[in-house]
């Protein structure tokens, strides 16, 4: 939403309350009532009271149960969340006569994972191993179904308009102003907080790492060809090969050796390998990843260490997007 507002956008927020106790909502003043809605996108009749309240022309759906671990403890949640909020989401976009385009925000765990060297691209069949995963595959296969049948649908279209829609596959995505359970980074740094040794599930897993604003660019851009009528179909947003790392890596540069610990006990299944083909999107839209792996690294650990000192994560977080922009000449204000 930052960003938005950078570039001179008119944005409301619709969005469940924050979990956890540090969040970077309430921390830049984002829960708001004149920033954003609390409501739940399973919740159809809310999510179109918004719609028809705020008018938007781009709808950028991020929401999401994102965590695979939960999703063993409660995988209705969400296959509910993620699958029928997706349409409950699309179908009041199409409802909306302003409504010009909608971009769906999936994972780079909605592939089916081969574990093998080769980065996927769009066009690979689509699975998941965990609740988690197939969820964001099914999501991928509804979007696509409700893309496809919106002609079809007169009655969602009313005014007239014609409504892009697409879905983006990210990386591993980390960055300051997380605070999510169970994911690598915000660990890392809740570990530090309380002097603890951080515990560690599997630290051979490869995955491709990425700076949050990588993708948001990408989304940004996206938005913009959508918008034109363009792009509606799925992209990739992921770093080069040299940025697909393990864990060890992270933790090497986080935390250094023998700050951590293997978890004991059975752990649920994670793939090992996993990788992004994002050709189409340099190709096509411009984009390309901007921060090697080291240096995102830098920045995150910058944007929690200076925010734990008591600066504030408003200024922080303007202050990278701001230095993003200068680094790249993308999606500037």
């Amino acid at each position: 939403m930052h960003w938005l507002r950078m570039l001179g956008a008119e944005v409301h927020g619709l969005a469940l309350a924050p979990e956890t106790e540090h969040n970077l909502a309430e921390l830049t003043g984002l829960t708001d009532p004149s920033a954003s809605t609390i409501a739940d996108i399973r919740d159809g009749a809310a999510i179109e009271r918004v719609f028809a309240q705020w008018k938007p022309e781009i709808v950028l759906h991020l929401a999401a149960q994102a965590l695979v671990r939960r999703s063993y403890r409660d995988p209705i949640d969400s296959f509910a969340t993620n699958v029928i909020g997706t349409l409950k989401v699309l179908r009041a976009a199409s409802l909306c006569a302003e409504t010009r385009a909608a971009l769906v925000v999936t994972t780079d765990k909605c592939y089916e994972n081969r574990e093998w060297l080769w980065p996927y691209r769009e066009d690979e069949p689509l699975g998941g191993h965990d609740p988690y995963s197939a969820s964001k595959a099914c999501t991928e296969i509804a979007t696509a179904a409700w893309r496809a049948s919106l002609p079809d649908m007169p009655e969602m279209r009313a005014g007239g308009a014609t409504l892009a829609i697409a879905t983006a596959r990210a990386g591993n995505v980390f960055g300051g102003g997380d605070w999510a359970e169970d994911r690598l980074v915000p660990d890392v740094f809740r570990a530090r907080a309380r002097s603890e040794v951080l515990t560690i599930r599997n630290p051979a897993a490869r995955r491709p790492w990425q700076h949050v604003l990588e993708p948001l660019c990408g989304y940004l851009l996206l938005a913009e060809h959508l918008w034109r009528g363009e792009a509606d179909e799925a992209w990739n947003f992921g770093p080069g090969p040299d940025d697909v790392q393990p864990v060890s890596v992270i933790l090497e540069a986080l935390v250094g050796v023998g700050g951590w610990r293997l978890v004991e006990g059975h752990q649920p299944h994670e793939a090992g390998l996993l990788a992004l083909d994002a050709s189409k999107a340099r190709a096509r839209l411009g984009w390309r990843p901007r921060l090697p792996l080291a240096r995102a690294l830098d920045w995150t650990s910058d944007w929690y260490t200076r925010q734990a000192s008591g600066e504030d994560a408003t200024r922080l977080t303007v202050d990278q997007i701001a230095r993003y922009v200068a680094l790249t000449g993308e999606v500037a204000a």
